[in-house]
């Protein structure tokens, strides 16, 4: 198999699985007494210790950030600003909505970044970054409210925890480029894991609230962990040694297109023409963008 078909073919189960470990964290709220933020501390602890000895098992040199005050500082930051919180308000909308509207709406962090990206440079954003804008937030209204304007279709908090994954995914985007690009991303990913998973459980005290479920709830929790969280990260991180980017970011349109046909096959989560229209014009976003970047000539 050539090396850019493996390379397509990674990048699109990493955003699955994603998609996937969604819906089953939402049945696991469903049907079981179990509090977000605990799942979030065992999937960042477990995924972290997973890849960290994934690195060590390639001879990667994990432990290089920590030679650096200054890289260290930057990790554990990251840890908490970047990787805890993406998990964190994601999980949370989840709970407080569904897995598809929750990964929807994650998807409007590249209008998260224009807008930062502007701000920063004081420029105003290109004709095509407009078009993005206004289509992510008319999309997003349609989506929250199905096209009855007078009324929201999810509950207030998981719009607003689904915003500010939006915002989450965005830091996790923006803030990591150095040490991505100095340790690479298994050590810095499997790191900031841990770390942020070790801030949750001890903010929280997640050994205090260890839920009482049934072998079938504990194969959902390792599915979220191993293959939603560990090989997802896996599979979409070494598919960057085979293609460029942008055509990665692109195949993460598949996360919420996932999310949201496994919620509607198995937990009955329904969205009406607006709310498909309104997750078209946010999904989209990406594509042009991704368009735009192939014609400058930065895909392969």
């Amino acid at each position: 198999m050539q090396k850019k078909t493996m390379g397509l073919i990674l990048a699109s189960a990493g955003p699955f699985l994603w998609g996937s470990s969604g819906t089953v964290a939402q049945h696991l709220f469903n049907t079981n007494a179990i509090s977000p933020l605990w799942l979030v501390s065992i999937r960042m602890l477990v995924s972290g210790i997973l890849l960290i000895l994934y690195g060590l098992s390639r001879r990667a040199p994990v432990f290089a950030v920590f030679q650096q005050p200054r890289a260290t500082v930057k990790l554990v930051a990251f840890s908490l600003l970047g990787m805890a919180s993406v998990q964190l308000t994601y999980f949370m909308a989840i709970s407080t909505g569904n897995a598809a509207t929750a990964a929807i709406l994650q998807f409007l962090s590249p209008v998260i970044i224009i807008f930062f990206l502007a701000c920063v440079n004081w420029a105003w954003p290109s004709k095509v970054d407009v078009i993005s804008v206004v289509s992510a937030i008319l999309g997003t209204i349609l989506i929250v409210t199905e096209g009855h304007l007078n009324s929201l279709a999810l509950p207030v908090a998981a719009v607003v925890w689904g915003l500010l994954a939006a915002v989450g995914a965005a830091v996790y985007t923006l803030m990591p480029q150095t040490l991505l690009k100095t340790y690479g991303s298994i050590a810095i990913v499997g790191w900031s894991m841990l770390i942020g998973g070790l801030i949750v459980s001890v903010a929280t005290q997640a050994w205090r609230h260890f839920p009482s479920l049934s072998p079938f709830s504990w194969l959902e929790v390792a599915f979220v962990v191993i293959f939603g969280t560990m090989l997802a990260y896996l599979f979409f991180l070494q598919s960057l040694e085979a293609i460029m980017p942008t055509t990665a970011s692109v195949l993460g349109a598949i996360e919420p297109l996932a999310a949201t046909i496994l919620s509607v096959l198995f937990l009955n989560v329904t969205f009406n023409f607006y709310g498909i229209l309104g997750a078209i014009m946010i999904v989209g976003v990406t594509m042009l963008q991704f368009m735009v970047a192939k014609k400058a000539g930065f895909s392969d």
